[in-house]
């Protein structure tokens, strides 16, 4: 993934040596190198390490700083504010939960693999009420995106 992003940075750097708008240049990341890094991302952005969410960062800072040559040196919280963007780590976290909140829904075709929801009568009674039962795993690793959901959203 961030070999195949990389190697879209390159047409980036040559559409900017043509004199493309940073507009377009912007919109050109946009749309060809910011899915690359977030295909599937509620499914696996749970499971990286900081270095590997550090790495798939990089890899925007690098497509804005070639596209607004005055964010060289910039710490990356004021690049992405000067561009207008968010970091890719808050982006896949709110796919992810967006992602889960629209399979809670009875209409989602994945609603089938939640586990029931618990009785309103059992909730007031608990110390941390929480719509669906918990499951418990002995690793992080292991744990499915579902269960996940369930304790984390």
């Amino acid at each position: 993934m961030l070999s195949k992003a990389t190697k879209r940075l390159y047409f980036l750097k040559l559409l900017k040596r043509a004199g493309v708008h940073c507009a377009q240049l912007q919109h050109f990341y946009v749309a060809v190198i910011r899915p690359i890094l977030e295909y599937a991302a509620p499914v696996w952005h749970r499971l990286l390490t900081n270095c590997q969410s550090d790495e798939i960062e990089a890899i925007q800072k690098r497509a804005i700083n070639i596209i607004h040559s005055p964010t060289h040196g910039m710490p990356y919280s004021n690049t992405l504010f000067f561009a207008g963007l968010s970091s890719l780590r808050a982006r896949r976290e709110q796919v992810a939960r967006n992602f889960f909140e629209s399979t809670t829904q009875p209409t989602s075709c994945l609603n089938h693999l939640l586990p029931p929801p618990r009785d309103p009568e059992l909730l007031s009674r608990l110390r941390a009420p929480s719509k669906n039962s918990r499951t418990s795993n002995s690793t992080k690793e292991y744990q499915s995106f579902i269960s996940f959901a369930i304790s984390n959203y």
